[in-house]
Order: C-alpha cells, then sequence, then structure tokens
C-alpha cells in the first residue's frame, strides 16, 4: 500500500462526512406529535477532503506511520519469498542430480517446502490484514476527529449543513468560494491536535513526579 492509495483512502472516508447541524439554540420540541420547525436560514459550508488529507498534522503522521508499516511488511515477505524460491531451486537441483538417498528422503523435503510455502501464504495473510485494519482505524480516527470538531466549531458558525468536497467522489458540482471553511477547520484541527508521543511524554513526567 503507497502513499497515494492511503491518502485516496482517507480521502474517501472524509467524502462520507457530511455533517448536519441544526441550530441548537433553537428550542427542541418536546411532544412527539409535534413537527420540527426547519431552520428559517439555510446556511451551508463545505471542506476540500483533500486539503485536510495533505495539510491536517494527524494525518501526515498517521499516512507515514501506514507507510512504513506497509514498506517494512513488503520487505518481510520479500525475504520470505527468496528463502523459499533458493529452497525450491535447491530441492530441484538436487533432484535433477540424484542428491537424495531415498525417495523417502526427497518427499521429506519437498513437504517441507510446500509447509513452507503454506506458511508464507498464512503470514501474508495476516499481515495484509493488519494494515487494513490500521488503515480503517485511522479512517475512523480521522473521520471521529473531524466531525468531533465540527460539532465544536458550529456551535458558534451555527451552520445548517457543513459537507466535503473533492477527494474521489465529488458530489458537488459548483460551490461559491465564500462557503469554503476548509483553513479555518485545518487550523483549529492542527491547534487540538496532540501527538500521540507527545501525550504520552507528558503521562510519564506526570507519573514519576
Amino acid at each position: 500500500m503507497n502513499k497515494k492509495l492511503i491518502s485516496c483512502a482517507a480521502a474517501t472516508a472524509l467524502m462520507a462526512l457530511v455533517v448536519a447541524s441544526c441550530d441548537k439554540s433553537q428550542p427542541q420540541v418536546e411532544a412527539a406529535s409535534e413537527t420540527k420547525q426547519a431552520p428559517t436560514e439555510l446556511r451551508i459550508a463545505y471542506v476540500e477532503s483533500d486539503s485536510i488529507v495533505n495539510q491536517y498534522q494527524f494525518c501526515k503522521e498517521s499516512t507515514l506511520d501506514l507507510e512504513k508499516k506497509s514498506q517494512n511488511i513488503q520487505n518481510t515477505l520479500a525475504a520470505k519469498e527468496k528463502e523459499l524460491n533458493a529452497a525450491a531451486a535447491n530441492f530441484q537441483k538436487k533432484y535433477e542430480s540424484n542428491g537424495f538417498s531415498s525417495r523417502e528422503e526427497a518427499a521429506s523435503q519437498q513437504a517441507a517446502i510446500q509447509r513452507q510455502s503454506n506458511d508464507l501464504q498464512a503470514l501474508q495473510a495476516r499481515l495484509t490484514n493488519e494494515i487494513q485494519q490500521k488503515t480503517e482505524e485511522y479512517n475512523k480516527a480521522l473521520h471521529d476527529s473531524v466531525q468531533h470538531f465540527l460539532a465544536v466549531y458550529n456551535k458558534d458558525k451555527k451552520y445548517t449543513l457543513i459537507l466535503t468536497k473533492g477527494g474521489m467522489v465529488d458530489n458537488i458540482l459548483y460551490a461559491d468560494k465564500a462557503m469554503d471553511i476548509t483553513n479555518e477547520v485545518i487550523a483549529g484541527l492542527n491547534k487540538a491536535y496532540k501527538p500521540a508521543k507527545k501525550a504520552e511524554e507528558k503521562t510519564e513526567k506526570a507519573e514519576k513526579k
């Protein structure tokens, strides 16, 4: 999984984020039979999802982390595959030169190579599943952090809808730039973001005291 694929996955996850935040200052309807009144003023804003993926510090750090994990997986699998190919080539060479003392010995070594191949397939499946889970966790954390920030941000702004624009799927055909709140959102997200390592360091210092 390369950086482009990871970024696309994050952008796609953000495209699913459509926040409908009605004005919380309006009185809530208590009676179930009553119909909730629509806002008298429709206020809409949008956020460029690609910009969040590229400029939100959490996204940049998480993308690098996923890239490193993905590269480590590729290196591990490549090394295991090289070992398997070497074992298979050695078996073939020994078999063709009648290097085995018996059929049983040849069958035993062939079975060992098959087990090695099966182990490699199982390892590949496990590591692939691990990176997919990490990517899903990252996308969920990204979605949650943006949604949480917008909920707080919108208490004062009081937008009726905040939409995402850009990414792999863009359902907004036209949008006035005056409705673009991307820079405000990115600045707020980065201000609120606390890297996991720094948070751990603060906790450790507090515990030592």
